[in-house]
């Protein structure tokens, strides 16, 4: 049977995405270096989840690992009721193609591409024929209708992460996994995003796991993971960017303290 369509029952049935006691190393067994540390943490559908935490703490392994872009050392990541380990590269492709939408910072848009054309890519990709009215539908739900045969450097720059959300929206995938997408945008830009995908939790059900080194754009989440030295050291249900912000302080002196001590 196919890995990707054999789908065992799931204990945490809410839960599309789950990590159990993930741990990523790189190196040899002497002078490895641990990015992620035994994390286990469990994401429910249709949740707006923030991942946080200092420099070095993790966080870009944790996404790389959560999306199949990269495998652990050990531990098991389930997604969509998958299991990741067993899988191929081919697979894995397939899988992000399917079931993962992407939205990075620098947009990651294709020049010569039409705003339509790289909306529909994921579809093209996957070899699905583009409704023209779910282009457009999906264009106008981000503010860009009118806008569909302009190239990416026609646009702002936020014009261009709205493009990329509804790159990611089109597919209808189970989770899509922002990297810092508000980072190259200014304040006012970004909040206008960040509504974007509030909305497409609140009204679309999708579900999205943002890294993000922003409180602000943290406390439009439902919940926030904290990462330190690779571990999962917190976390805070409906948070505001001051609650953030001061656990975030926290972790900076906690972090300070496990590398004077020398602990991991």
């Amino acid at each position: 049977m196919n890995a990707m369509n054999d789908r065992a029952p799931d204990a945490h049935r809410g839960h599309v995405l789950q990590l159990e006691s993930v741990r990523k190393a790189y190196g040899g067994t002497r002078n490895a270096t641990v990015a992620l540390d035994q994390v286990t943490v469990g994401l429910n559908h249709g949740s707006f989840t923030a991942v946080m935490g200092p420099s070095g703490s993790g966080k870009s392994t944790f996404l790389h690992c959560a999306a199949g872009l990269d495998r652990p050392t050990s531990g098991t990541v389930r997604l969509d009721g998958v299991d990741l380990a067993p899988l191929g590269e081919r697979e894995r492709t397939r899988l992000r193609r399917d079931r993962i939408g992407f939205i990075f910072q620098s947009f990651n848009l294709l020049p010569a591409l039409t705003v339509a054309d790289n909306v529909a890519l994921p579809l093209r990709l996957a070899g699905r024929k583009p409704q023209r009215h779910a282009v457009d539908d999906i264009l106008d739900r981000v503010g860009l209708a009118g806008r569909r045969d302009r190239r990416p450097g026609e646009l702002s720059g936020g014009q261009q992460q709205r493009v990329a959300i509804a790159r990611a929206l089109i597919a209808q995938p189970a989770v899509i996994f922002g990297d810092e997408p508000t980072g190259a945008l200014d304040t006012f830009t970004a909040r206008e995003v960040l509504t974007l995908l509030r909305d497409a939790v609140e009204h679309g059900g999708q579900t999205i796991v943002m890294v993000t080194h922003d409180p602000v754009a943290a406390a439009f989440a439902d919940r926030v993971l904290f990462l330190a030295d690779g571990r999962l050291v917190g976390s805070l249900e409906g948070p505001t960017a001051d609650l953030v912000a001061d656990r975030m302080t926290q972790l900076g002196a906690w972090g300070h303290r496990v590398a004077a001590q020398g602990v991991r």
